[in-house]
């Protein structure tokens, strides 16, 4: 039971914390192509909160992680309003590189997709 209500603080924040992104003017996060939140873990005493974080631009994410840690104070503050919860957590940015990781993979299976094609297609056992 407590599993879900932690689940359901995490959807929150995530979708809380997407919105307050748009609103930043830290130009190191602001001016930066696409920032999205991939997923949110919040602790069971809802301290701390780890946010994993996607930039479409790798070479820019280190910049993106420090300018959201230097926000880090005011998006809590901004978080705490809008969820009134008893405790907002402390919040963590973490660099996430799964959707890059997907996207290797898929280009990966259409590599072999191709290659099969080449060679007149999957070879069928009879």
């Amino acid at each position: 039971m407590a599993s879900n209500r932690i689940g359901r603080i995490n959807e929150e924040i995530q979708r809380e914390l997407s919105d307050q992104f748009r609103r930043l003017k830290d130009p190191r996060v602001s001016q930066v192509g696409m920032v999205s939140i991939t997923r949110v873990d919040t602790t069971g005493d809802l301290r701390y909160a780890r946010v994993y974080v996607s930039v479409l631009d790798k070479s820019q994410e280190r910049d993106v992680l420090k300018g959201l840690k230097s926000a880090s104070g005011f998006l809590r503050r901004e978080l705490g309003r809008a969820l009134q919860l008893r405790y907002t957590p402390e919040l963590q940015f973490i660099g996430d590189d799964s959707i890059q990781h997907g996207a290797h993979i898929l280009e990966v299976l259409r590599q072999v997709e191709r290659a099969e094609e080449a060679r007149g297609g999957p070879e069928r056992e009879e």
